[in-house]
């Protein structure tokens, strides 16, 4: 059985996946718990109909995340794939510092702000937190 550094198990943290559409162009999906294998699927169903809608833009917001597995990564990855396809920029925010290790040690770090381009790479939110823009 794996036991993480704080002392429980992945995955024992149910996710919690929360839309604010207060503003059309820019809904913002804050996400907490643990984002794994078995608990990713209501988050990626979730982006894919908030693109579905068209914004401008689509924030995801780790203020609350807990634990991350290579799952959930693939559905940050997923977000800014289908944001490209559709012409919708990604902005990650309140990143914790365990999820910012994880994307820049996998690369996705530099993919997302590669793709979008240095100008755009790093933005802020209306609280003044830097934000990961994909």
């Amino acid at each position: 059985m794996i036991v993480l550094s704080h002392g429980r198990r992945p995955e024992t943290a149910p996710l919690s996946v929360r839309v604010d559409r207060s503003d059309s162009d820019a809904p913002v999906i804050r996400v907490g718990g643990d984002l794994a294998y078995l608990t990713a699927t209501p988050l990626r169903a979730e982006v894919d109909r908030v693109l579905q809608t068209g914004p401008a833009s689509l924030v995801l917001d780790f203020a609350e995340l807990t634990f991350i597995d290579s799952t959930g990564l693939g559905v940050i990855v997923h977000a800014w794939r289908e944001g490209q396809r559709e012409g919708v920029l990604l902005r990650l925010r309140s990143v914790p510092r365990f999820l910012t290790a994880i994307l820049d040690m996998t690369g996705v770090t530099g993919l997302l702000a590669r793709m979008v381009g240095a100008e755009r790479s790093v933005a802020t939110e209306p609280d003044d937190q830097p934000t990961a823009t994909a």
